[in-house]
């Protein structure tokens, strides 16, 4: 392995979240001395970090704070050579209840991260956007010069904070990429996100509750996402700009169930849940990447194709089924 990261002392924020753990044990792994900021909480856990290998939590920093605090990301981002922002609210169901801090977090923080990642001189910081900031699309597949649209208050919140990074990197010369991942899944992911929802049903049970079933995704397994990323800040060439991550291809909620039906060898009876329903208006009604520039750029193609993917994300939830509240909705 190269020795590209050894000793880079390197920040993750949303460090105990799903893509956020599995970055750091890529980055541990490749010899970087890894700053994990985790949002704090009474139980003094630190999210998905509890589950990584005894050998890479060794080896991490954890550091516990708000996004919205200016100075406790300050002091996070001190002394470090690159920042992965990652950190969000990122339910778009619970956007719609509490957009208010929805927009605090994920706005107000990428500004702390960004005024302190210049402050302090960082060599690269890599700002987590979403394939949600394009909303339905107008043509498919959705390149980076797509528009914008914000149709759920957390995709507007995005929005903000890719053009608040942009705007540090043209006004100040931040030396900033933008990654927007597409859909990504596999092992930790919460019962949040669709994938795991009909895993878990379909390991407990036949019926499968879910929102729309029409709607496409284009899904892109973890570790892909996370190579993606670290690409991002190893090449010079992507500074300034924004760059999908997603395998350029998508399947209906309806196809997937079938194909997790084959992989749990179990006939699934889906329905829509009109509780898991987005209002018409907010739904994205297809996500498919055009991930042409990071291949040209980073030299970046997802390795991991959808079925090997939900097997080995079939395979650990099966493992880890303590973890999940089967069949409960979370927002």
């Amino acid at each position: 392995m190269s020795d590209t990261w050894q000793g880079v002392r390197v920040l993750v924020t949303g460090a105990g979240g799903f893509i956020g753990s599995h970055l750091c044990e890529e980055l541990v792994g490749r010899g970087a001395q890894v700053r994990a900021f985790a949002r704090y909480t009474s139980r003094f856990g630190a999210g998905y970090l509890d589950d990584v290998p005894e050998d890479i939590a060794a080896n991490l920093e954890v550091v516990r704070g708000d996004l919205r605090d200016a100075d406790a990301v300050d002091g996070a981002v001190s002394s470090v050579d690159m920042v992965f922002h990652l950190g969000a609210l990122i339910g778009i169901p619970y956007s719609y209840v509490h957009p208010r801090e929805t927009i605090d977090t994920n706005v107000s923080g990428a500004l702390n991260v960004a005024t302190s990642a210049l402050r302090h001189g960082v060599r690269r910081l890599v700002h987590t956007s979403s394939s949600e900031v394009y909303g339905t699309p107008r043509v498919v597949p959705i390149s980076e010069s797509h528009p914008l649209q914000g149709q759920s208050p957390y995709s507007a919140s995005k929005i903000a904070a890719d053009k608040i990074v942009e705007s540090f990197h043209q006004s100040f010369g931040l030396p900033a990429v933008t990654v927007r991942p597409f859909n990504t899944y596999g092992p930790r992911q919460s019962a949040r996100a669709v994938i795991p929802t009909i895993i878990t049903q379909g390991l407990s049970g036949t019926k499968i509750r879910v929102g729309n079933l029409t709607p496409r995704r284009d899904f892109t397994y973890v570790s892909d996402t996370v190579a993606g990323l670290v690409r991002a800040a190893e090449v010079d060439a992507a500074v300034g700009m924004a760059l999908n991550l997603g395998s350029g291809k998508e399947i209906s909620i309806g196809d997937l169930v079938a194909r997790i039906s084959g992989i749990l060898g179990v006939e699934l009876d889906p329905a829509s849940d009109e509780a898991r329903v987005r209002p018409p208006t907010s739904e994205v009604e297809r996500l498919c990447s055009d991930n042409s520039l990071a291949r040209d750029v980073l030299g970046w193609s997802p390795a991991v194709g959808l079925g090997v993917g939900l097997e080995r994300t079939v395979a650990w939830i099966a493992e880890h089924m303590e973890l999940y509240e089967v069949g409960k909705y979370a927002v």
